[in-house]
């Protein structure tokens, strides 16, 4: 059906069953699709002529314009909440708190410009499509709000709730009104590039149809399997929207009559 799904970066478990999702949420309409997900690595490029690029947290750590004294503090931080977060001791109601702590504690500085993070090839086309047909894009994501923001630009789209590493999913929407205006949306494209990602449409109401997304940055051999057997769609060290273009790009069109 999309002859992106043909590239050699390209990799699916079963075909077949990619295709029969894709239908569906074709047959449904956009007016029923949302598309979550995650930010570093995932919207980000992991990687551009051969150099990685920062996540998030890493622009604040790498920044010329942060003082050494400023660094030494978030080095601090880092000592005394990341055993924590690795601990399996600790619950995640324990953690939480801590993790917002944390994470808040270290959210400062407007370094974004002068790091070398940068979003994905054909990300403006990405955002194009969602607007072009109203669907809403929710970007779960345990790195820093406000570095976020300055990254794409969207300063809307990301006041209130922190969502981290332990409430990184819908269902953290439950009580807001963003929840409210989700609840007729039962088909989700997700996109990630850690299995932990796929938990983030856990909450989603009456889920009808999802389509997994992930993008298979570092590891491959060592990872693909994990990856292919979790996601319906694995990109391999692909750093371009091309495939999540592609596939927004056939939700908008009328599905032929032989399908519906």
């Amino acid at each position: 059906m999309i002859p992106e799904l043909s590239s050699l970066s390209v990799c699916m478990r079963d075909p077949q069953r990619v295709e029969e999702i894709i239908k569906a949420m074709q047959k449904a309409g956009t007016s029923t699709i949302q598309v979550i997900s995650d930010f570093d690595m995932t919207l980000t490029r992991f990687a551009y002529n051969g150099k990685r690029c920062p996540p998030s947290h890493n622009i604040l750590n790498n920044s010329r314009l942060i003082s050494e004294e400023c660094k030494a503090q978030l080095k601090d931080l880092l000592n005394t909440y990341y055993p924590i977060e690795i601990d399996s001791k600790w619950t995640v109601e324990e953690k939480l708190p801590l993790m917002v702590d944390w994470w808040t504690k270290a959210h400062t500085g407007d370094v974004v410009k002068e790091s070398d993070a940068m979003l994905r090839e054909l990300y403006q086309l990405f955002f194009d499509h969602l607007q072009e047909h109203s669907i809403p894009l929710l970007i779960f994501s345990a790195g820093l709000g406000d570095v976020l923001e300055e990254v794409i630009r969207l300063l809307k789209a990301f006041k209130g709730e922190l969502i981290h590493i332990y409430n990184k999913r819908e269902g953290a929407l439950l009580n807001t009104g963003h929840f409210q205006e989700l609840k007729s949306r039962h088909n989700v494209l997700l996109v990630g590039d850690s299995l932990g990602d796929l938990t983030m449409a856990d909450g989603v109401h009456s889920i009808e149809d999802i389509l997994k997304i992930g993008f298979l940055n570092d590891k491959v051999e060592e990872r693909k399997t994990s990856y292919l057997n979790a996601y319906d769609i694995v990109l391999v060290k692909d750093e371009t929207m091309e495939v999540p273009n592609a596939l927004l790009l056939c939700f908008g069109v009328a599905l032929p009559r032989s399908y519906s």
